[in-house]
């Protein structure tokens, strides 16, 4: 070791350490979002008396501004890079929840070296990542899913697909920003969209979902300390199911949806919560069809809302998620006081003048470049009416 230090700047501390994984370069499927997650994650774990440890290698976010952190590794967010930096740095801990699905892709290379991970295990969030294990999981709590499949060949997916029925979603396994993701309605369009996929990402296990056309869609964001579970916002899609959530206009509060719909995704989510053994935030999504709630699929991360709901209801939920996983902090007793007058629309962000040749058509890959929020009063917004007319519209198509 005293050979490496003569060559390298980074001269390790004593201190407890906690390092931070981050989101890696923005780009269209991974929101910038993550970089407030990884800020507001940062300043908890000071707090907490821990040195704070950022990696990440963007230059356009504040986690790697040079005061952000105790200490700064400007870094892509590779197993190889990472690796090197454990080896020096021997922390005891890394958060893996707030750099969106980048950073939840290591811990598997984590677990398997014996790093600890701070807050949900390896495991458990394994479970809400491979769609076969959920599913069992979600059939075991009782809870409605849509019919699914696996395949690895285009004609194991035309099986699954004539099995689960048309419509049907088509998505490689553990991806961002829904990457690869197709709506199809035959044979000959599976087969196409699997032979594309495996091409750009070969030997990936690929998922076949049967598809709920026309239906409302809505997710919950939400903490979760071992004891207490409390539910940070339930947010409801202006658009119909099949648009990347990251591509939709969002509500918060739920506009639309019944106080019991409403208390049955709140009611699985915590079920969902205490069964993966959720040790700080989680991420729900829900499609409500013909007044039946689906679980779509569960991010057992900081998704990119979290933010959104931390801004619009003025409460540090990063911060206390934070210290929430490295088990300095527990939910019961606090006040959390939501202060939003009115409604909060998440509004998606596109670049498409950027890209004259790209095709607009919004679906289940995502395509905005970032997101703005506006506050309206009421349902009477000039504003909210037209997004809602439009929604309308699609479904009745």
């Amino acid at each position: 070791m005293s050979n490496l230090l003569q060559h390298n700047e980074s001269l390790p501390s004593k201190k407890k350490k906690i390092i931070v994984l981050g989101s890696g370069p923005n780009r269209i499927g991974q929101g910038i979002e993550f970089d407030y997650c990884c800020v507001h994650g940062l300043l908890a774990i000071k707090e907490c008396g821990f040195e704070a440890i950022m990696v990440n290698c963007n230059p356009e976010t504040v986690s790697t501004d040079f005061d952000m952190a105790d200490k700064l590794y400007f870094e892509p967010v590779f197993w190889e890079h990472l690796r090197e930096i454990i080896e020096l740095e021997q922390p005891d801990g890394i958060i893996v929840q707030l750099g969106g699905q980048t950073a939840l892709k290591l811990a598997k290379k984590l677990h398997e070296t014996g790093i600890p991970i701070v807050g949900t295990s390896f495991n458990d969030m394994d479970i809400a990542e491979d769609r076969g294990r959920f599913s069992d999981l979600l059939k075991e709590l009782n809870i409605p899913y849509p019919e699914y499949g696996t395949a690895y060949t285009a004609e194991e997916a035309i099986e699954v697909a004539n099995r689960v029925g048309y419509p049907v979603l088509v998505r490689p396994s553990y991806v961002i920003g829904g990457q690869r993701m197709r709506i199809v309605i035959n044979d000959e369009e599976v087969e196409n969209a699997v032979i594309s996929l495996l091409k750009h990402i070969p030997n990936n296990k690929i998922l076949i979902d049967h598809f709920l056309d026309r239906c409302q869609e809505a997710e919950v964001d939400a903490i979760f300390d071992g004891e207490t579970f409390h539910i940070m916002g339930v947010m409801e899609h202006i658009e119909p199911a099949g648009i990347h959530s990251g591509d939709s206009n969002a509500v918060l509060p739920a506009f639309n949806l019944t106080p019991m719909i409403v208390a049955t995704m709140e009611f699985y989510a915590e079920k969902i919560a205490r069964a993966l053994n959720i040790k700080g935030l989680i991420n729900i999504q829900f499609a409500i069809h013909k007044d039946k709630v689906y679980v779509i699929e569960a991010n057992p991360r900081a998704s990119r809302t979290t933010p959104f709901i931390a801004k619009a209801y003025q409460i540090p939920y990063l911060n206390i998620a934070t210290k929430v996983m490295l088990g300095e902090l527990k939910l019961a007793g606090l006040q959390l006081e939501k202060k939003l007058e009115g409604y909060a629309i998440k509004e998606p962000v596109f670049s498409f003048d950027k890209f004259p040749g790209v095709n607009k058509e919004l679906g289940p890959e995502m395509k905005s470049t970032g997101e703005a929020i506006r506050f309206i009063k009421d349902l009477r917004d000039p504003y909210f009416r037209t997004l809602y007319k439009e929604r309308s519209m699609n479904l009745s198509r």
